[in-house]
């Protein structure tokens, strides 16, 4: 749900000293690299074509910052996120106990709801709790939230080409954090959709919602949910790199936003629906956005010592 307002004055508030301490990442080797595919399937996204890179070693962590490391944050710096200046956030609203809170739905989405008072430590609005998944991914973060996270540990976003490269294990190609083979209800990878959507979940992988930062099978270099459970905000702006009529209203619309780029997809990807959670889908919201299944992880030029 766009929003637009009080960005820059959030991503600033943890200011500029390092207080927080990096949590356990993965040294990733540089070197020539690509981001994007020549087969697209969703080429409205800009998916592709592929482009080459040159990318310097970084360290990325192996998890999406919970929401205990996000309370942590938030009691050393008083940083009030977006969604609670703005009073408000989306909300998946099937995950809402009470349908009375439903306050209508987002055009072509009707599963997406306004909720007030939803913010990262009420995820569903008043009522709700994060007390029983603080081993989950922290959501209802803004990129200016989750920037200044970053800031506030000695670390940055990940760019689109490094979150890629780090979700292939490097210069090669492969659909997935896991290799190529399509996830099921029957073969599990991830958290997304199982059953039909938005109608019913069959709850195949065991959840609803988001699920622990640390579930899964981790990839083979050690990094867990790269697909799938939330999105993942990246350092850069949404552009799609096309000459047609679309991909240049899509570009204006972006630009007006500041709209940025997330990787992975979430619990509500499914193939008939959402197919993003590939290695090489992305999506653009603005910077100011929030929601259920929006979250983020860190990523290092080199560790704070």
């Amino acid at each position: 749900m766009a929003r637009t307002g009080q960005g820059q004055a959030a991503a600033e508030t943890a200011g500029s000293k390092i207080q927080g301490q990096a949590a356990e990442t993965i040294a990733v080797k540089g070197g020539e690299s690509f981001v994007g595919t020549d087969d697209p399937v969703i080429s409205g996204d800009g998916e592709g074509p592929a482009r080459k890179v040159l990318l310097q070693d970084f360290h990325l962590e192996v998890e999406t910052v919970t929401v205990r490391r996000f309370a942590e944050f938030v009691d050393a710096t008083g940083h009030v996120t977006e969604s609670e200046r703005f009073g408000m956030s989306a909300v998946f609203a099937p995950l809402l106990k009470d349908q009375g809170m439903v306050t209508g739905g987002v055009v072509n989405t009707p599963w997406w709801t306004r909720i007030d008072g939803a913010s990262w430590k009420h995820p569903e609005g008043p009522g709700s709790s994060i007390e029983e998944r603080l081993d989950h991914p922290v959501t209802q973060v803004s990129w200016n939230d989750a920037t200044a996270f970053a800031a506030w540990v000695g670390g940055r976003l990940p760019t689109e080409a490094e979150w890629e490269h780090a979700a292939r294990g490097g210069n090669r190609c492969r659909r997935f954090p896991w290799g190529d083979d399509e996830p099921t209800d029957e073969n599990i990878f991830c958290n997304i959709w199982q059953g039909e959507f938005p109608r019913h979940n069959t709850l195949a992988d065991g959840y609803f919602g988001t699920a622990p930062a640390r579930s899964f099978q981790p990839t083979e270099t050690g990094f867990y949910n790269l697909a799938g459970n939330v999105w993942e905000w990246s350092g850069d702006a949404f552009k799609v790199r096309s000459l047609s009529k679309a991909a240049k209203l899509r570009n204006e619309q972006a630009k007006k936003s500041a709209d940025k780029v997330l990787k992975g997809g979430s619990f509500l990807c499914h193939k008939s629906y959402c197919y993003r959670y590939r290695i090489a889908a992305r999506m653009g919201l603005s910077a100011d956005s929030a929601g259920s299944n929006t979250g983020f992880r860190v990523a290092y030029d080199r560790l704070p010592s």
